[in-house]
């Protein structure tokens, strides 16, 4: 039986206010949120799922309102926690510790996460979602690294040279096979 997953990885976002849980949408990250509804108001889907932060669940949620559905949200699809206590890094620190992080997976800031703890809670969601929601059309609201460690379970080409060439937003349909990934294609286009 078929399972597609749609990962929404979320829109444009300040790093300027808030925390990493709370940080929303740039005027940007919410007109590409629209046309992320245009482009999916036709593809039949079932449910919604979302990290808990608000600028994954703000992407998807006029599509979620537009097709008259709730967005059930899963603490184990967080992003990465980079370091403790929610705060926001600045790329120019965030870049080259991510890439450390994934060329040294057990490695971790102190009060973060290392790539292999992240990997292991959401594959663990991700394949609670696909059977639960077996031969069904589910998106959820993701965010880059925690979206390309789920991937890249399922087909090492998702890895850190992938992350770096996806853009805010972006999109991609996988589709399953009972529980094997069949196939992964990208929907979004700049």
């Amino acid at each position: 039986m078929r399972t597609f997953i749609y990962m929404v990885r979320h829109g444009e976002s300040p790093k300027t206010e808030g925390d990493e849980r709370t940080r929303g949408l740039t005027d940007k990250g919410r007109s590409d949120a629209h046309l992320i509804t245009q482009l999916l108001k036709d593809e039949g889907i079932d449910a919604f799922i979302s990290s808990p932060y608000k600028r994954a669940m703000a992407t998807i949620e006029e599509l979620a309102q537009l097709v008259d559905k709730e967005i059930s949200v899963f603490e184990e699809l967080k992003e990465l926690v980079f370091i403790g206590n929610d705060q926001i890094m600045a790329d120019n620190e965030l870049y080259p510790l991510v890439k450390k992080m994934f060329s040294e997976p057990d490695f971790s800031l102190p009060g973060g996460e290392s790539v292999r703890i992240c990997q292991n809670r959401a594959v663990r969601a991700l394949r609670k979602i696909v059977d639960q929601y077996r031969g069904q059309k589910v998106v959820i609201g993701t965010h880059g690294a925690v979206m390309t460690l789920m991937m890249g379970y399922f087909d090492s080409q998702y890895d850190l040279e992938f992350l770096l060439t996806t853009s805010k937003p972006d999109i991609y349909r996988m589709e399953f096979q009972d529980e094997v990934l069949v196939e992964t294609k990208r929907l979004w286009r700049d």
